[in-house]
């Protein structure tokens, strides 16, 4: 059975006493995981070794980077690259968020370099996908998110994408207050992953675990990852409230 992930993307907040406050919360919570899942903080750069310190003895809590360079090594000044990642010890990095692709110009050919550096270092990646507004309006959101995955991830091969994981994240709901429904959740989530079949077969198709990401909230978690095809939740502006997040990750299936 796939992973069912609530990953938090704490994006570029919080000061280092309440980035500790805050996994401290989490840490001590009543949150009882299993093995089918899978909590993943994704902290600031600065924070990465403190907060993995913190949850390294937590079953089925993990430190996530939110991004990595797309070259090995070099002179690239402020980057940090997966072999730094990988002397951590962390495992998973965000790429392709809808903030990088616009704010840093990051393509899909960019990504793809991303994605393949992070597995020949061992880091899985969390890969972000989705449409902006008007490609949502003109009904062609389908097509838009499938070259996205055609262009970033066909080049794995298929033991590299078994157990993937997927942040569909429509860019009309990032910080917005909007949030897809659960149906259109769904509709999307299963487009995916048939994408996926049509490459990889259905078998490895059905090991992916796709994640909604767009303003997921406790109110909201549960009915968006009751459909079939939603394996968790990216969530961005909830994660920063203990409380909130925590119910998030009460609502996994």
């Amino acid at each position: 059975m796939r992973k069912q992930i609530a990953a938090a993307n704490w994006k570029m907040n919080l000061n280092l006493q309440q980035a500790i406050e805050l996994t401290n919360q989490l840490v001590n919570s009543d949150i009882h995981l299993n093995e089918e899942h899978q909590v993943l903080l994704a902290v600031p750069f600065p924070y990465l070794l403190t907060v993995k310190e913190m949850t390294d003895n937590v079953l089925g809590m993990s430190v996530c980077a939110q991004n990595m360079a797309s070259t090995k090594n070099g002179a690239f000044t402020g980057e940090v690259s997966g072999e730094m990642l990988r002397g951590m010890n962390i495992e998973f990095v965000i790429i392709g968020h809808s903030e990088r692709r616009e704010y840093f110009h990051e393509n899909n050919d960019i990504l793809a370099s991303k994605v393949k550096l992070a597995l020949e270092y061992g880091i899985k990646p969390v890969f972000c996908c989705g449409e902006p507004l008007d490609i949502r309006e003109s009904n062609e959101q389908n097509s838009f998110v499938e070259i996205q995955l055609k262009e970033s991830l066909f080049h794995l091969t298929d033991n590299q994408m078994k157990n993937f994981i997927i942040a569909y994240e429509p860019i009309w709901a990032i910080g917005t207050g909007k949030t897809a429904t659960s149906d259109q959740a769904q509709e999307m989530h299963a487009h995916i992953r048939a994408v996926i079949a049509n490459k990889y077969g259905k078998e490895i198709a059905e090991t992916v675990s796709i994640l909604y990401g767009g303003s997921v909230k406790a109110t909201n978690a549960k009915d968006i990852f009751s459909k079939p095809d939603v394996d968790g939740g990216l969530v961005g502006g909830a994660s920063l409230v203990a409380d909130e997040f925590i119910n998030i990750i009460k609502s996994l299936q």
